[in-house]
């Protein structure tokens, strides 16, 4: 029988774990049990089928692993005996542990659709093999569908286009694509975007069949249309991967991810921890039960649960939500509330707006319009969540905007902000958007003063 400190069941989520726990324990012997032999980058997975050409180009080295002192065992964990401390494996021998990290991630919902388990009908797994026969059937086909206008069917759809000449229909049962992210006038300009390309957005309506032989040829929607579709992807979602857990006796939560506290324990063992999207969530901003599974969440989520496997280090202060995605060279980001989500959660708030080109002058070459909204509580003037669009740059501000929120920045802070400016590199110092859509909530929140 193996032996270990730390044993590690799960990937991206697991090698952060992996590597927190070498930085606080390097004394620590550490083991990461997965079943897949290669690792892939999770947010990059539809670029699989564009930019990048291949699941190949989109993998976790290894060496992260070795050079943290991690020893790797690829196989598949089947079940646990938490009494004994032992992890059994499907081909390797058992393995005993002293800490136990769940990193065991999310796998694909698949909706209880008729017809879903037609041919050439697939979801996203995060797995190397089958993503590499998902791209050579959609090489071969003519009409897609992609079930879901998230994240992931945006994406996937932005992806698709680049290299083929193929119809793609993008089909979502809310009233606008990426509507749990954006606000509407975000998700407008994102499905503009998107439609430039060619692909065929349908909202409000369902899909309530797919129909065809043994593979599939059409998608029926619930207004009546029938869609051409020698291909389908389904892109609804993922739910938490704890069957394991479940069958350990671990006690489950929100979605049934294993429910943690703020330290990444169990509340069920206080030497097993989770962390990832197997995991339960609580927003920064209420502390209620969240369904946010971003990567940047799981890997602040693994930082803590292995810097608190010994000792508790750190503190998860709860889910802010920061994302940034980019359709057809427009860069969309979103940290924490949405406007519709404050206002839906009875919250008064008062709204910054500001416009600027990315660089100074405007003229200069490949210069972006960006556009940004800031979202301040109407009391205290608390920034709550913010929205940019634009070029490469929005990405880096969600973040500093994520910094914002969780400080509890005011609008007056915002607006005393001092940025490093550069003509080629940023937006005037006189029209830095940040700071113009702070001032332009100041006054308005004084008046509610």
């Amino acid at each position: 029988m193996k032996k270990a400190d730390v044993v590690i069941l799960g990937g991206m989520s697991g090698i952060s774990a992996g590597i927190s726990c070498h930085r606080h324990y390097p004394d620590k012997k550490v083991i990461l049990i997965r079943k897949e032999g290669t690792v892939l980058i999770p947010c990059g997975i539809p670029y699989i089928f564009g930019t990048v050409g291949g699941p190949e180009n989109n993998v976790i080295p290894d060496g992260l692993l070795e050079n943290n002192g991690i020893e790797l065992v690829t196989d598949e964990a089947v079940n646990l005996d938490r009494d004994k401390k032992i992890v059994y494996l499907k081909d390797s021998e058992e393995i005993e542990y002293d800490k136990l990290v769940f990193a065991t991630g999310s796998e694909p919902m698949i909706p209880p659709i008729p017809g879903i388990d037609k041919k050439n009908v697939f979801s996203v797994k995060k797995e190397f093999d089958y993503l590499k026969k998902v791209l050579q059937k959609m090489n071969e086909v003519k009409d897609v569908v992609i079930i879901g206008g998230g994240f992931i069917g945006v994406e996937f759809a932005d992806e698709c286009r680049k290299t083929r000449d193929i119809n793609l229909t993008v089909v979502e049962m809310q009233s606008h694509c990426l509507q749990l992210a954006m606000d509407d006038e975000y998700c407008d300009e994102a499905k503009s975007v998107l439609e430039e390309t060619g692909v065929k957005v349908i909202t409000r309506d369902r899909v309530v069949s797919l129909n065809g032989g043994d593979a599939v040829e059409s998608v029926k929607l619930a207004s009546g249309k029938e869609l051409k579709a020698d291909l389908v992807i389904l892109g609804i979602g993922c739910v938490p991967n704890s069957k394991l857990a479940e069958k350990a006796g671990l006690e489950l939560g929100f979605r049934k991810g294993i429910k943690v506290d703020r330290f990444m324990r169990s509340y069920t063992d206080p030497n097993i921890f989770a962390c990832g999207d197997c995991c339960t969530k609580e927003s920064f901003f209420d502390g209620k039960p969240s369904g946010v599974m971003l990567a940047s969440v799981a890997t602040s989520e693994a930082r803590i649960a292995g810097a608190n496997l010994f000792s508790p280090v750190h503190h998860n202060c709860g889910v802010i939500s920061v994302f940034a995605t980019i359709i057809n060279g427009r860069a969309f980001g979103v940290a924490g509330l949405t406007e519709r989500e404050a206002r839906n959660n009875g919250m008064e708030i008062v709204v910054g707006r500001a416009e600027a080109p990315d660089t100074h002058p405007g003229g200069m070459p490949q210069s972006v319009q960006l556009k940004v909204k800031l979202i301040f509580a109407k009391d205290t003037g608390t920034i709550l969540g913010g929205a940019v669009s634009g070029g490469k740059s929005t990405g880096e501000m969600v973040n500093v905007l994520s910094a914002c929120i969780l400080h509890r920045m005011k609008a007056n802070d915002i607006v005393m902000f001092q940025m490093g400016t550069h003509p080629a590199l940023t937006p005037s110092p006189i029209a830095y958007p940040i700071v113009n859509a702070a001032c332009a909530a100041v006054l308005p929140l004084k008046d509610c003063e």
